[in-house]
């Protein structure tokens, strides 16, 4: 398979993981021959004003997923919002969601200072619960959706 990149890079918390998740990853399985994936380590997490599920559960979550792909993967626990991006020189490409869009270009302003090449910014659409609102974490964790976007509450 031709791929458009040798290296991407998404990242998140990958807390209640659902449907907007799945897109990042696909994504990036999709358009590169390797994928490193970063996953906020609990302590990073824990800077949530909410609970997060365990990063060891969060991981196991994303192994679901990665395990249909016959692509190099790696993931590793990140400590902060750049992971090893701002500094990776084999990175080509990051996707990201249009909800942390603005952290992409921060990273490539910082590799850009570090002299390495800047990474092309993939940005995925949101996907949307059945109400055309956005999927999220947060509102899965209020129990207004499931992870697939149904929806549990009244508006």
């Amino acid at each position: 398979m031709d791929y458009t990149y040798k290296k991407i890079a998404v990242g998140g918390t990958f807390d209640k993981f659902h449907k907007g998740h799945e897109e990042l990853i696909r994504t990036a399985f999709r358009l590169s021959e390797k994928v490193l994936i970063g996953i906020t380590s609990d302590e990073f997490a824990a800077h949530k004003s909410h609970d997060v599920e365990s990063c060891e559960k969060r991981i196991a979550k994303v192994k679901e997923v990665v395990n249909d792909y016959d692509n190099f993967y790696e993931i590793k626990r990140i400590d902060d919002a750049m992971g090893t991006a701002d500094f990776d020189p084999e990175l080509d490409a990051i996707v990201v969601s249009e909800e942390t869009e603005e952290s992409a270009v921060y990273i490539n302003q910082i590799r850009k200072s570090n002299g390495l090449n800047l990474l092309d910014i993939v940005v995925i659409e949101w996907i949307l619960a059945a109400d055309n609102v956005p999927i999220s974490s947060t509102r899965i964790r209020k129990g207004e959706i499931t992870q697939d976007g149904v929806l549990l509450t009244e508006e």
